[in-house]
C-alpha cells in the first residue's frame, strides 16, 4: 500500500537523513584509518619538503645539519613510492571494518518511504534492522 504525499515525503527526508548519516559516519571512519596509515608518509614528504632548498629551506637545526638537498630529494622520492601500498593497504583495512561493522548495509532504499510495512534489515545482527523481514537479503558474498 503506497503512502500519502506528505506520509511519503516526510519519510523520504528521514531516509535521506539516515542515509547522509551513515556516509558521514563512512567518510568520518575512512579519513582516520587513512590518515593513521597514510602517517608515514606524510611524515617523510613534510620533512623532505621542509628542509629542501628550492621549496621551503627551513633554518631548523636537523635541516642545516642532518638533510641536505640530496637528502631531502630522497624523502621526497621515497614518501611518494610508499604511498601506493599504504593506501592499498588503508582501504583494505577500511573495507574489512566497514564489513564487519555492516555499515553499508545500513542505507536504505527509498522504496521504504514510498509504501507501508517495507522491510529494511539485511540480515542477522544487522545495525539497522527492523521487524517483520522475511528472508536476509545477502550484500557480502
Amino acid at each position: 500500500e503506497t503512502r500519502s504525499p506528505c506520509c511519503c515525503l516526510a519519510w523520504t527526508l528521514v531516509i535521506g537523513t539516515m542515509n547522509c548519516l551513515v556516509f558521514l559516519l563512512n567518510l568520518l571512519l575512512m579519513f582516520v584509518i587513512f590518515t593513521i596509515v597514510l602517517l608515514p608518509t606524510i611524515v617523510v614528504v613534510y620533512f623532505g619538503f621542509q628542509c629542501h632548498s628550492q621549496v621551503l629551506h627551513s633554518s631548523a637545526r636537523y635541516c642545516k645539519s642532518i638533510l641536505d638537498d640530496n637528502s631531502s630529494s630522497a624523502l621526497i622520492i621515497l614518501g611518494f613510492v610508499i604511498m601506493s601500498p599504504l593506501i592499498v593497504v588503508a582501504m583494505a583495512i577500511y573495507c574489512s571494518l566497514a564489513r564487519r561493522l555492516r555499515l553499508l548495509v545500513c542505507f536504505q532504499p527509498y522504496s521504504l518511504a514510498v509504501y507501508k510495512g517495507g522491510c529494511c534489515c539485511h540480515g542477522e545482527g544487522a545495525p539497522c534492522c527492523a521487524r517483520g523481514c522475511s528472508a536476509p537479503l545477502k550484500v557480502w558474498v
